[in-house]
């Protein structure tokens, strides 16, 4: 594991420690997020991207975004950004899973296209070849989080998740519509990062507004999955996702 990767590694166990001493259900996604950096570091090492260096960069900042959400929550959480705020003030007795859910909503939605936006200069976004290396590393990031699913699925329940007799049956089901939301969030979220870097370019005016904009669909894509009833139902009516207009 590189030096970068592991001191973000460091850095999630330190805050995990208290989040479980206190029994916050934010543990369940942060506990997920730690071993899911691990899976990416040894990735990294194994030498399943094109430019390490570059997805080492991303993987510290994008985490960094949550990391910096996760600590300003606990010392007022009013200080957060609405999406981490909804996701952090979640019903304490929701299953595990739920937890995690919407804290990969508002990770994914509205922390990934600013951080593609941070490691990936002007310059780049206007190289297609460049582009293009950077979208095929985003995309192996997909298959690290797919890879990780099964094994999730058994840490949650061991967690506390519910299953009954229909949630083991249909386990295979939401396992694969896990891995269809992640692919189609991921794609939205590229093209958001595109919309942020034309925003950039106009002025620190305009890049203010539009990351408004992410943060106002974002928040109101997490206060959806809160709403009573079928989330996997809602979910494929109008995706994991939000599109930045």
């Amino acid at each position: 594991m590189t030096e970068a990767v592991a001191a973000l590694v460091d850095r999630m166990g330190q805050l995990l420690a208290p989040l479980e001493a206190d029994r916050d259900p934010a543990r369940f996604f942060l506990g997920v997020y730690l071993r899911t950096t691990v899976a990416v570091g040894a990735a990294i090492d194994a030498g399943a991207f094109e430019d390490p260096a570059w997805v080492e960069e991303w993987d510290v900042d994008f985490a960094g975004l949550y990391l910096d959400a996760l600590t300003a929550h606990r010392r007022d959480p009013a200080s957060a950004p609405r999406p981490w705020r909804l996701a952090f003030g979640a019903r304490p007795e929701l299953p595990p899973e739920a937890h995690v859910l919407l804290g990969m909503n508002a990770h994914i939605n509205y922390d990934l296209p600013q951080s593609l936006v941070r490691v990936i200069p002007p310059e780049e976004f206007d190289t297609p070849a460049v582009l293009a290396m950077r979208g095929r590393d985003h995309e192996r990031i997909d298959r690290v989080l797919a890879s990780r699913v099964a094994a999730e699925d058994g840490e949650l329940h061991r967690a506390g998740g519910r299953r009954t007799r229909l949630d083991r049956l249909l386990a295979p089901v939401n396992r694969t519509a896990s891995q269809v939301f992640l692919r189609e969030s991921r794609r939205k979220v590229w093209a958001n990062a595109a919309a942020l870097d034309r925003a950039r370019r106009v002025g620190p005016n305009a890049a203010a507004a539009r990351l408004a904009d992410l943060e106002v669909a974002s928040a109101a894509r997490v206060d959806d999955l809160l709403r009573p009833g079928p989330v996997l139902v809602r979910l494929a009516v109008r995706g994991f996702g939000v599109t930045l207009v």
